[in-house]
């Protein structure tokens, strides 16, 4: 059988057998950390009283008498570990008076200073640097001097006596290094939580203002082209029927259209399917702007001439929606403001942007009405989501009097290769 064979089944029960009392340790180790400290403490002090007092109970020579005042000295290298972890500095230093005073009291010394050992761990892990220093200094003068005035010490107990001062002190230290390490690492995820709750507060904040500009653009559309026509169709439902009637089909896909394009928003919000299909259909961009001018024509009356220059380039999806929802929202304000009987939609593709510009030949800018709703003044609703939705793209937006009177708005949007430059 090889050496291999043999050592794997070997581990493994080991590990098996080692396993629960691992487990078991952890959770001894766990349930102490939640106990009150004054009970641990508490315990630990009882704990060093009688390991002090063992070598007086079970003396080997016969002149080792437990005295009363060698129980108290002792009791004093014990009791302030109580409030070791509340005052560390103060009760090592009662613990560094009684210490060498037991150890004179009565021959032969101690054998071990537990009081010390538990103090220096105590102060190496709490206490300053100045003040765990100096007492680390004193308790191996101290200890040193001590052990010097008793003629019995042999050599060896010097090395062993201020080995276990200096170990205690080190874990001490290591003690404090870890509990600063995870200080540091609940503060960091402390953080991290905190930035990402911002996070998530500011894309909320984000996607709200889009979904308000959305739905802005979408009833404002809707309803400019359905009030237009329903102005229009009671002048002419005598006189020419056929004409009133085109006017209330009109009204009715106009509804339908804005119904439409709701729902979608809508189940965006409730990210559910709607009518059997994703929420997340597709959102209009740059190839539905010749269905949009369409269907202001036949609606309004209004002719809109749609023409590109250049080469086109790709559109990240959000400035794709961004253009066509500029457009959509221009058209709107020169239904319902301009008193127009044409508007230019002009496209022109350069190497890094595509810049969009909507002119009328109506009266040109006027004052906003009381409400701000969508005028074509500098206040409008309709003129302030258009530059948002140009910054939120990363681009700008212009509007005022045309050259040859009448308005105009110029937007220019950046193309996906040159936004992504900007953005790395």
């Amino acid at each position: 059988m090889s050496a291999q064979s043999w050592f794997t089944p070997a581990v493994s029960r080991w590990q098996a057998a080692v396993s629960p009392a691992v487990a078991r340790w952890r959770s001894a180790v766990s349930r102490l950390r939640t106990t009150h400290p004054y009970v641990v403490d508490t315990a630990l002090a009882a704990l060093v009283l009688f390991a002090a007092s063992l070598q007086f109970m079970f003396r080997d020579e016969g002149h080792d008498r437990l005295s009363w005042q060698g129980f108290l000295l002792g009791a004093g290298t014990a009791v302030p570990l109580v409030w070791r972890r509340r005052a560390p500095f103060l009760s090592a230093c009662a613990v560094s008076v009684c210490t060498p005073a037991a150890s004179l009291y009565h021959a032969p010394a101690p054998n071990v200073a537990y009081g010390g050992l538990v103090v220096l761990y105590t102060v190496a892990a709490l206490c300053p640097p100045a003040l765990r220093r100096f007492m680390l200094v004193g308790w191996l003068v101290g200890a040193s001097l001590t052990m010097l005035a008793k003629q019995q010490t042999a050599p060896f107990e010097y090395a062993f006596q201020l080995l276990g001062f200096l170990s205690a002190y080190a874990l001490g230290i290591l003690t404090r290094v870890q509990h600063a390490y995870t200080a540091e690492l609940e503060d960091r995820a402390r953080r991290l939580e905190r930035e990402r709750a911002l996070d998530t507060a500011r894309a909320t904040a984000q996607e709200r203002a889009r979904i308000a500009r959305d739905m802005h653009d979408i009833l404002a559309h809707a309803v400019s082209l359905m009030v237009v026509q329903a102005e229009a169709g009671p002048v002419v439902v005598r006189s020419d029927p056929e004409r009133a009637e085109a006017a209330f089909d009109a009204i009715a896909t106009s509804g339908r259209d804005a119904m439409r394009q709701l729902r979608r928003i809508l189940g965006v919000l409730k990210e559910e399917p709607v009518n059997g299909t994703s929420a997340r259909l597709p959102q209009p961009g740059i190839a539905a702007l010749t269905e949009l001018a369409g269907q202001v024509t036949e609606s309004t009356g209004l002719r809109v001439d749609l023409s590109t220059t250049g080469v086109s380039r790709p559109l990240h999806p959000d400035t794709e929606v961004a253009a066509y929802r500029v457009v959509q929202e221009a058209l709107t304000n020169t239904v319902k403001h301009a008193y127009a009987a044409l508007a230019r939609v002009e496209l022109d593709w350069t190497e890094d942007a595509l810049t969009l510009t909507v002119t009328d030949d109506g009266r040109g800018p006027v004052r906003s009405r009381p409400d701000g709703g969508g005028s074509a003044g500098p206040g409008g609703h309709g003129l302030i989501g258009i530059r948002e939705r140009a910054a939120a793209c990363g681009g700008s937006a212009e509007s005022g009097r045309g050259p040859d009177g009448g308005f105009r708005v110029t937007v220019r949007l950046p193309a996906a290769v040159g936004r992504q430059a900007a953005l790395g």
